[in-house]
Order: structure tokens, then sequence, then C-alpha cells
């Protein structure tokens, strides 16, 4: 049970970082309201990492700030980490 809840977390949490990017790009496009950098930090670093990258690097968003690199590199850590624990 508590492994089904981790996978399932850490789908979603990939799935809403993946979203929020992409959100977030479109929006700057059309020079709209944005998403805040903190949330898409927030996001990243509570599991989203691999979404967070997948779609940074697919809509060419945010990758020349150092501090998004480093919370792909954390988030992407942390999610694995969470996976490991669910094994035991």
């Amino acid at each position: 049970m508590f492994q089904k809840m981790i996978c399932l977390y850490l789908l979603l949490s990939n799935i809403i970082a993946y979203i929020l990017y992409a959100r977030d790009k479109k929006k700057a496009i059309k020079k709209q309201f944005r998403t805040s950098e903190s949330l898409l930090l927030t996001v990243t670093l509570l599991g989203g990492g691999f979404g967070a990258y997948l779609a940074a690097k697919q809509f060419h968003h945010k990758t020349k700030k150092w501090y998004f690199k480093l919370a792909w590199l954390f988030g992407i850590m942390i999610a694995l980490f969470l996976a490991w624990c669910s094994l035991y």
C-alpha cells in the first residue's frame, strides 16, 4: 500500500510540475500573468524533478537559471530517494 501511495505521489507531482512549466512558458510567450518561480521551484523540490526537467528541456524554459538547474537535480534526487524508500 505504501509503495502504491509513493508511486502515485511521484507520478502526480511530476505531471503537475510538467504542466506548470508548460503553462508558464505559454504565458511568458503571450506576456500574461505568470506562475511564480517559487511555486515552480517548490513543486520541483517536492518530487517533481523529472517532470520539471523534461518540460524545461522540451519548452526551453528556465534553462539558463542556475538555481533551476540545481532544483531539478535535487528534485530528481528526492524522487529517487522516495522511490528507493518505498521499496523497504
